[in-house]
C-alpha cells in the first residue's frame, strides 16, 4: 500500500513539475524538482526483494548521487560530477551482471552517435576556448554512452528503457544549453529524466526475476 501511495506520489508531483513548471514560486522550484526523485530513491529502498544483491545497492545509491546532482546541477560542473558519479554507479549495476550481450548495431550506432556529439558540443567547446568544460562535456558522454552499452547486460528491459532516456534527456540538455535554444527543453528534459529513473528503479525488480528464472534453468 506505500508503495502504491509513493508511486501515485512520484506520478503527480514529477508531472506538476514538468508541465506546470512556470507556476512554480521561484523560491519553490528546487523543492518540486528533488520531491520526485527522493520517491524514488524511497521506492527503490522499499523494492520487495528475497536477497539485497549488489545491482539493488549500486542503483540506489546512483539514485541518490542523481538527486544531488539535481541541486547542484545550479553550479553547473559540480552538478555534472554528480550526474557522471550516479551514471558509473549505474555501470557498476549493470556490470555486475552478465546475462546477455549488447548487439553490434547498438555498439555501432552509439558509437556513431558519440562521436557525432562530441564532435558538434565537445568541438565547439573547444574552439570558443571552454577546454575544462569540454572535457568534462567529453568524459561525460563517454561515460553515459557506456551505461547505455553496459544496460543490456542486464537482460532487463526496464534497465535499457531507463538508460536510454537517460541519454535523451542529457542530449536535449546538452544541445539546449551549449548549442541553440530546443523548443519545450524544459518538458522533454525533465520527463525523459524522472521516466529514465523509475525504469531504472523499476529494473531492481525485473533483475531479480530474471535472475531467479536463470538459476532454474540452471539446475534444470
Amino acid at each position: 500500500m506505500a508503495r502504491k501511495i509513493l508511486i501515485i506520489l512520484f506520478f503527480g508531483l514529477g508531472l506538476y513539475y514538468v508541465f506546470l513548471f512556470q507556476t512554480i514560486d521561484s523560491s519553490l522550484k528546487m523543492v518540486f524538482k528533488l520531491l520526485p526523485m527522493l520517491l524514488l530513491i524511497a521506492l527503490a529502498y522499499l523494492t520487495k526483494v528475497p536477497v539485497k544483491s549488489r545491482y539493488y545497492w549500486l542503483i540506489l545509491i546512483g539514485l541518490i548521487f542523481c538527486a544531488i546532482g539535481d541541486y547542484t546541477l545550479q553550479w553547473f560542473i559540480i552538478g555534472l560530477s554528480f550526474f557522471l558519479t550516479g551514471h558509473i554507479f549505474y555501470i557498476f549495476a549493470f556490470r555486475s551482471v552478465n546475462k546477455a550481450k549488447t548487439p553490434l548495431y547498438v555498439k555501432i550506432v552509439l558509437g556513431l552517435y558519440g562521436a557525432a556529439m562530441m564532435i558538434w558540443i565537445a568541438g565547439s567547446l573547444f574552439q570558443k576556448g571552454d577546454t575544462i568544460l569540454a572535457i568534462a562535456v567529453t568524459a561525460y558522454i563517454l561515460v553515459i554512452l557506456t551505461m547505455g552499452w553496459t544496460s543490456f547486460r542486464t537482460g532487463s528491459a526496464f534497465a535499457i528503457i531507463g538508460a536510454f532516456l537517460f541519454i535523451a534527456s542529457d542530449s536535449i540538455l546538452a544541445i539546449n544549453r551549449f548549442m541553440f535554444d530546443v523548443a519545450y527543453a524544459h518538458e522533454l528534459i525533465m520527463f525523459t529524466y524522472y521516466a529514465a529513473q523509475f525504469f531504472l528503479m523499476l529494473s531492481i525488480a525485473q533483475y531479480f526475476k530474471i535472475s531467479s528464472k536463470t538459476e532454474i534453468k540452471s539446475v534444470q
